[in-house]
């Protein structure tokens, strides 16, 4: 198979088309155009994931604060998909090779940094460490090619960081055109030979409520990658937030604790925010989440907490947008509704929507009385 497509993508390929003026035997290796009816009733394999649900194949742009510990994430998976264990300790992954390419880093720190992960585990054959590559312009995409060919069924690339290897900027372009093109020859790889190629690059200094806009550069390098994951601290009891969208991955973010001692990621059970609270409020999100329309009291008693703490956490909660109250003093979510209580108004029953039948709470045994129409609401109506 050395030197053929995988055949995943043979699959999708199509006949070889010839180019007019090309010498003999010169074809096109893939169709690029395709009728509608064609398309419809063409059958293309499975997405191809190097961590299934976080890293698909194409152009993945890992970025993040220096010292976050990118590095230690990406080699971790790298050592995981190389030899077919679990990414992040708890997702499993299908083994193949992988290529890392440390241009940061010395033989002697990856040797220390692998001997902390593997943890007297053997080192996986699958995995081609390199500590220097050509820019992508000046040899660099050519080289990694030829590795893939070597190393039929790859899953994976990673190239740590993309700011080593993109190149110069070729005159004339536009600060966000620079950055997209740059990220073309990442989109060739990828493409070509259906592997997962991570970039790991660095955010701005300012932060963003959006954590797209925190990639350092222009929109550019985002919108040309085919996912985006940003790895950042949290200031609660969780060690990082990995925020991921893409074309291919659905946009998700998780909780991950660091272990310094195995030099590992390690991802977190349960909600995000549940890792990124105080105990008090996490104990709290927790159980309005499985018991909506819970008092203060009832949160108290079933965590074990004194009643005017959790009172007083609540209310906070709910300033802060991660609680709902009613006039009942029940706490929900936002966005969750809770079990109806006769005479009580629900969430959605306020003021100004309870006139006539409409979220107007109606008492067992007492007929609704439509509400008088105001002259505004006359005049509207007539």
């Amino acid at each position: 198979m050395n030197g053929e497509r995988p055949a995943h993508l043979r699959l999708v390929a199509g006949d070889a088309v010839h180019v007019p003026g090309a010498p003999p035997g010169t074809s096109a290796p893939f169709r690029t155009s395709w009728t509608a009816d064609e398309l419809m009733a063409m059958t293309f394999p499975e997405t191809r994931w190097a961590v299934p649900g976080v890293i698909a194949e194409g152009r993945n742009l890992l970025a993040g604060p220096p010292k976050v510990g990118k590095s230690w994430l990406s080699l971790a998976t790298a050592i995981a998909v190389a030899g077919g264990g679990k990414a992040l300790e708890a997702i499993p992954v299908e083994p193949g090779p992988v290529l890392y390419l440390a241009l940061e880093d010395t033989p002697r720190r990856l040797q220390s940094r692998m001997r902390k992960i593997l943890n007297n585990n053997p080192a996986p054959r699958d995995l081609t460490l390199a500590t220097s590559c050509p820019t992508l312009p000046q040899g660099g995409e050519e080289a990694i090619a030829r590795w893939l060919e070597r190393n039929p069924g790859a899953r994976m690339v990673v190239i740590d960081v993309f700011a080593k290897v993109r190149g110069t900027t070729a005159p004339g372009l536009s600060a966000y055109d620079a950055d997209y093109a740059a990220m073309g020859r990442a989109k060739r790889l990828a493409d070509s030979y259906g592997v997962a190629v991570v970039l790991v690059h660095h955010v701005r200094k300012m932060g963003s409520d959006d954590f797209l806009a925190e990639v350092s550069g222009t929109n550019g390098l985002a919108a040309a990658a085919d996912a985006t994951l940003v790895l950042k601290r949290a200031r609660g009891t969780a060690d990082g937030m990995l925020h991921v969208t893409g074309r291919d991955v659905e946009e998700a973010e998780y909780a991950m604790s660091f272990q310094p001692a195995a030099g590992i990621w390690h991802l977190l059970d349960g909600l995000p925010e549940d890792h990124t609270l105080s105990d008090t409020r996490a104990a709290i999100l927790r159980h309005v989440r499985a018991n909506p329309g819970d008092t203060p009291k009832a949160i108290a008693d079933a965590i074990g907490l004194g009643y005017d703490n959790v009172k007083k956490t609540c209310q906070r909660m709910a300033s802060d947008g991660q609680l709902c109250v009613d006039a009942a003093g029940r706490y929900r979510l936002p966005g969750t509704s809770v079990p109806a209580v006769p005479g009580v108004p629900g969430p959605g029953m306020t003021s100004t929507n309870a006139r006539d039948h409409e979220g107007h709470p109606t008492l067992p045994g007492v007929p609704a009385v439509p509400l008088p129409v105001t002259a505004d609401e006359e005049n509207a109506l007539s």
